[in-house]
């Protein structure tokens, strides 16, 4: 169930959506629709000023990961902002180094965050051994079973590989986090996340940071008055896609929440569908990479992406 309010236009009942909107995992949890993402921000000050604007700004989800070495960063920010720990939605990621011990990763999270649980916690790389996929998610069930997380997702994962979680466990994830963007806009895989009631987020919404290399979303944003990339990410908004733009720089922390007061129409959907599979992917093929090195991008044509 949405967390919106409706009004009428041209005898249709419209679904607005505002800094608040939130979207259901299951067992009661709610998450935020939009917030802050924080890959890439480096430890210290700058993940810690990044966390800071946006919290000033009305964000409520903070997106980290074991891998980005800025959870403690993050936790501080949280702490010093005197925002409430219970009125935020902190989502974080073990990385595969992790998998052999996912309680002692968990604990470690924990620890740099200073918190006693985490919102989300998301298995961040498949990995290429399929047992030990299963082994790590059994073990992030038990920890949700205690109260250390609320609940238990997946990124970077191909639909076979969460049904053999599912088949295993039983358990269906509650979010899946993937790259999303015009480029690649992932039907197939938000189709099946649907089917399974499994909650989707984008990473890296703004063309992973290539957005001049799609002049439509500039012509789309003046033509409202907007930026390219709050257009972008109003494209996500308007599909019910979680979203979590990274920024370090408080006037664009501001800007990308500033989506909530216009809309994009349907020449405008349509042609930003047309984009879909014209740009590269930005993410490592999942059935070969492991975690390790900088193995070659993945073709966006793969099984799963397009």
């Amino acid at each position: 169930r949405w967390n919106y309010w409706r009004k009428k236009k041209k005898g249709k009942a419209m679904i607005e959506k505002t800094m608040e909107t939130t979207v259901q995992l299951g067992d009661g949890v709610k998450m935020p629709l939009f917030g802050l993402g924080l890959f890439s921000s480096a430890p210290g000050d700058e993940t810690y000023n990044a966390a800071r604007y946006a919290l000033e700004a009305g964000y409520k989800l903070m997106d980290t990961a074991a891998y980005y070495a800025n959870e403690e960063s993050l936790g501080k920010a949280v702490r010093d902002s005197g925002a409430g720990r219970e009125k935020l939605f902190i989502t974080t990621k073990m990385w595969p180094v992790d998998y052999s011990d996912p309680k002692a990763a968990c604990m470690d999270s924990l620890k740099k965050l200073g918190m006693d649980y985490i919102d989300l916690y998301l298995m961040h790389w498949p990995g290429t051994d399929a047992e030990r996929r299963k082994k790590v998610w059994n073990a992030m069930l038990e920890l949700r079973e205690k109260g250390y997380v609320r609940a238990c997702g997946v990124s970077n994962f191909y639909s076979e590989m969460i049904e053999e979680l599912i088949s295993d466990s039983g358990v269906v994830p509650q979010n899946h986090q993937i790259e999303l963007h015009p480029w690649i806009q992932q039907r197939k895989m938000r189709a099946y996340c649907a089917e399974k009631g499994i909650t989707v987020t984008s990473w890296g919404p703004i063309f992973h940071g290539h957005l001049s290399e799609a002049p439509l979303m500039e012509e789309i944003g003046k033509k409202h008055g907007k930026t390219a990339a709050q257009a972008t990410l109003r494209w996500h908004l308007q599909q019910d896609i979680n979203l979590i733009p990274k920024s370090v720089k408080k006037q664009r922390i501001i800007e990308n929440a500033a989506i909530f007061d216009f809309s994009l129409d349907e020449e405008d959907m349509r042609r930003i569908g047309e984009l879909d599979g014209m740009g590269q992917a930005f993410t490592f093929d999942p059935l070969v990479y492991d975690g390790e090195g900088r193995p070659p991008r993945m073709d966006p044509k793969q099984k799963g992406l397009l």
